[in-house]
């Protein structure tokens, strides 16, 4: 089984923390810019400080912010 992209599990994180109530777009740390780009390039992955960030505002696990890592080949 192919392992997710990096929009992928973004979204799939991004998704719950949304619903759950944990995060708010505005505590993302995404740029509105970014954001637009996640949602239409499949391929697109912001820098690594961005994801370092991503991962801490949606406060993910250990294993999640390595996944997501690995998923952006940072």
């Amino acid at each position: 089984m192919e392992k997710p992209n990096f929009r992928a599990l973004f979204f799939r994180y991004y998704d719950r923390k949304i619903a759950d109530g944990t995060i708010t777009f505005s505590q993302i740390g995404i740029s509105k810019n970014d954001f637009t780009r996640l949602c239409t390039e499949t391929d697109f992955v912001p820098e690594r400080e961005t994801v370092e960030k991503i991962c801490r505002s949606m406060q993910l696990t250990e294993e999640e912010t390595a996944a997501m890592m690995e998923a952006a080949e940072l």
